[in-house]
Parts: C-alpha cells; sequence; structure tokens
C-alpha cells in the first residue's frame, strides 16, 4: 500500500501545504472560475470565453482536446509513455459477486486492519446501499457487521444477494471439499434506517449480538457516502465513546448543508474566501484523471458539452425562468445534428421540440466546441483542490478535538477519483497509520 500512496501522492500531497496558517485564500481567486465552476451550461448564454484573459484565450484558442490533457491535465504527449499503474481493475464476467479486482479489497483489508488494531466488537456499515462493503466484510473477512441503508428496496435487494452469495460459498465447498472454511462466517445485519445529520442515531450505535453495550467497541465505515452522511459519520465518531474508529470515503459534496456540512473545523472556518458555492462542490465530484483520458482519446463524445451548452440558449429564449433543467441522457449524441440534439432536449424539459431554431447561430455554436472543452478542462482543475479543502476541513475538526486522524491514498486516482480514506482513531496507537499503509505479504 506504500507503493499506492507514492502512486497518489501528487495529488496528496497538496495536502501539506494547507498546514501553514499563511496559506492565504482557500482557492485561486480567479473570478471566471471560481464563480462558474463547473458551469460550462452558461458557456454561451453568460459568455464565458469572453470572462477569461485575453492572453489565456490566445493560448487555449485552437487546441484539440490531446493537447488539453497534456497541457492542462497532465497526460504525456504525444509520442511519451504513461507510468504503469499499479492495479488493474477486472470483473470476473458473469459473476455478481465479484469485486472489482484489488480497488474494493484493499478499502476491506484497510477496514479489517484497523479493527483489529482497535480492538473493535462491530462494524457499522452506514450509507450500505446494496451491501457490497458489508457483504465482503461480513462473509469475507469474519468480522461482525452492522448494514444501515434508509432504501427499504437496497436493503431487500442486498438481503437476496447474501443469500446467493452464501448458496454459491457452500457449492463450492461441497465441489472442494478439501478447502475448509476456518474462519467465522457471519451474515451482514441488515437495518432500514435513514441517518439524520443533524442527530443521534441510536439504531447506529446498538450491538449487533446480546452483549452489554458498555462492552461494545465500534468501527463506523462508509464507501462513498454521500453528502452529510460523511459529516454524521464524524459526529458518531466524536460525541460517542462507544466508537473506536473511523474509516470515511466521502463524495457528492454537493449535497453538504451549508451551512452545516462545511466548514467543520475552527481552522478552515477562519480562512478568507473559504466558501465553496454548489457548483464548486459539484465539480469537486469529477474524475479529473477520467476525463484527461477523454481528452487524450479526442473522441467525438466531447461534443456534448457544447451540445448542451447551445440548448441551454434555446431554452433561455422559450423560458428565461428555467435555468440548467436537468436533461435525461440523450444517445448517441456524436451521430446527431446539434439541431436534432437541440429538438430532442427540449422535448425531455418539456418543452415544444418544434420551436423555431436559429440554425446560423446553433452553427456558430458548434464552431466553438474545443473552446468549450478548454474552459471545461480548466473549470476541472479546481476539483482536486476543492475536494483537498473539505477533506482537510474534515481532518481538521478531528484533530481540534484530540483524535488521532490521518487521510491515506490507498489505492491510485485513476482507478477511482475518491481515493483518499479519511481514518480516525480516539486513542495513540504506536506505528498505527504506518501499519495500515505497509503493503500486504
Amino acid at each position: 500500500m506504500r507503493k499506492l500512496a507514492r502512486v497518489g501522492e501528487a495529488r496528496a500531497g497538496r495536502l501539506a501545504d494547507w498546514n501553514a496558517p499563511e496559506a492565504g485564500p482557500a482557492y485561486p481567486q480567479s473570478p471566471c472560475l471560481r464563480e462558474r465552476g463547473q458551469g460550462f451550461l452558461e458557456f454561451f448564454t453568460d459568455n464565458l470565453w469572453g470572462t477569461l484573459p485575453c492572453s489565456w484565450q490566445e493560448a487555449l484558442d485552437g487546441l484539440n482536446p490531446p493537447q488539453l490533457a497534456t497541457l492542462l491535465l497532465g497526460m504525456p504527449g504525444e509520442g511519451e509513455v504513461a507510468s504503469s499503474s499499479t492495479l488493474i481493475v477486472g470483473v470476473c464476467p458473469g459473476s455478481q459477486h465479484q469485486w472489482p479486482g484489488d480497488l474494493c479489497s484493499l478499502l476491506f483489508q484497510l477496514v479489517k486492519k484497523l479493527s483489529d488494531l482497535t480492538g473493535c466488537t462491530q462494524v457499522v456499515d452506514v450509507g450500505s446501499g446494496q451491501g457490497h462493503l458489508s457483504r465482503f466484510m461480513s462473509l469475507g473477512l469474519g468480522l461482525m457487521v452492522k448494514s444501515i441503508e434508509g432504501d427499504q428496496r437496497l436493503v431487500e435487494r442486498a438481503q437476496r444477494l447474501d443469500q446467493e452469495l452464501l448458496q454459491a460459498l457452500q457449492k463450492e465447498e461441497k465441489r472442494n471439499p478439501q478447502v475448509v472454511h476456518t474462519g467465522p462466517r457471519h451474515r451482514p445485519h441488515h437495518v432500514v434506517r435513514w441517518v439524520d445529520p443533524t442527530a443521534l442515531c441510536e439504531e447506529l450505535l446498538l450491538p449487533v449480538e446480546n452483549s452489554p453495550q458498555s462492552e461494545a467497541r465500534l468501527l463506523l465505515t462508509g464507501l462513498h457516502a454521500c453528502g452529510d452522511l460523511s459529516v454524521a459519520l464524524l459526529r458518531h465518531f466524536s460525541c460517542c465513546p462507544e466508537v473506536a474508529a473511523l474509516a470515511s470515503v466521502g463524495c457528492c459534496y454537493m449535497k453538504l448543508s451549508d451551512p452545516g456540512g462545511y466548514p467543520l473545523s475552527q481552522w478552515v472556518a477562519g480562512l478568507p474566501g473559504r466558501e465553496l458555492p454548489y457548483r464548486l462542490r459539484e465539480g469537486a465530484c469529477h474524475a479529473l484523471e477520467e476525463y484527461a483520458e477523454r481528452l487524450q482519446k479526442a473522441g467525438p463524445g466531447l461534443r456534448t458539452h457544447c451540445y448542451r451548452a447551445a440548448l441551454e440558449t434555446v431554452i433561455r429564449r422559450a423560458r428565461p425562468e428555467l435555468r440548467r433543467p436537468g436533461v435525461q441522457g440523450i444517445p448517441r449524441v456524436h451521430e446527431l445534428k446539434i439541431e436534432e440534439y437541440v429538438q430532442r432536449g427540449l422535448q425531455r424539459v418539456g418543452l415544444d421540440p418544434h420551436l423555431p431554431l436559429n440554425l446560423a447561430a446553433l452553427r456558430a455554436h458548434q464552431a466553438q466546441e474545443n473552446r468549450v472543452v478548454a474552459f471545461f478542462s480548466l473549470a476541472l482543475l479546481l476539483a482536486p483542490l476543492v475536494e483537498t479543502l473539505i477533506l482537510l476541513d474534515r481532518l481538521l475538526y478531528l484533530q481540534e478535538q484530540g483524535f488521532h486522524a490521518e487521510l491515506l491514498p490507498i489505492f491510485s486516482p485513476e482507478l477511482s477519483p475518491r481515493n483518499l480514506v479519511l481514518v480516525a482513531t480516539k486513542r495513540p496507537l504506536g506505528e498505527t497509520f504506518s501499519v495500515l499503509e505497509t503493503e500486504d505479504s
């Protein structure tokens, strides 16, 4: 895992820069990017290209997508060789229980090590969805797991998958009797429950087995816990003595309450320019590395941004109060003429698809496709920085209360943009975190 940390050190290393009190504003103060964030939808309606400095326009104008990938997002240029990825993600065909390579198993092993090091008796997986994380930790690693999810349908699906996996394991043991399962095999204990980020959830703290609650030592975890759900994990860890450890991977930062979900720490609350508008938080969820690969391939799918921005101009002319409506996916955009895309988009937002269109204006918009992609790439550069600020705020929130916390980059961001795990314990354990980062034998 130490190798993996080095793979992600360019991304994770930026955390150190924030520890200096003289760090200054929380992120670059370029008005066009600070306010717009990922707002490429307004590229034409608000003349976003014109908000860039003239020198930027001259430098970016005419660059093709592969050049943008190299110059802005750090991808290797023509003739250069990309560094090999430390992990390969693969899913076994036909197996709905197979995990995507080492990507998830690294997180599972980290939780297992953290549980062992802190003497936890139970893992609580919050926002568990279909129970994939819970299933592996309980049936694969022998941990006692409570799985909490608010959607009844997802819980029912998780229980069916539990049963199917148990049956598959039993059949495998019959076919290969020499393979004996020696460890405990617990089913996850599924609970249907919404966790209120602003209140204490008693269900989250109850032990699965009938043991005195004073003896329970809980490890809270959440894989891609959405918005305020990650904040709820931090608050339960902070105020509940029975919670001994935390392993959290956040997601959906645009769903954070404002105020309430950010900032959490006193240090970040005192930063000038710490405010994160919705669009910046939404942009922090984008996968910069994945988009850089799309630029490098220069596929026709990149024109979707330009088409959607052109559609926004037509929508606002037809109904000025309707801004940034959600447009359900339009298939095979790259095969459509821009007017065909606009007509289908109008229908999806409830407008007349036969509205008269200014074809000359649409063609002029389409001619600026590379400019739209360039502007989106610029805005995307802020994504890792904004995510860093949010995660650093959570880290400092825990450290300000005397807890021991670190952010661990346990796999390459090329495999998942959410590659930083916030790990925390309530008492010093010597080399705990270095042990967690040690490569498995």
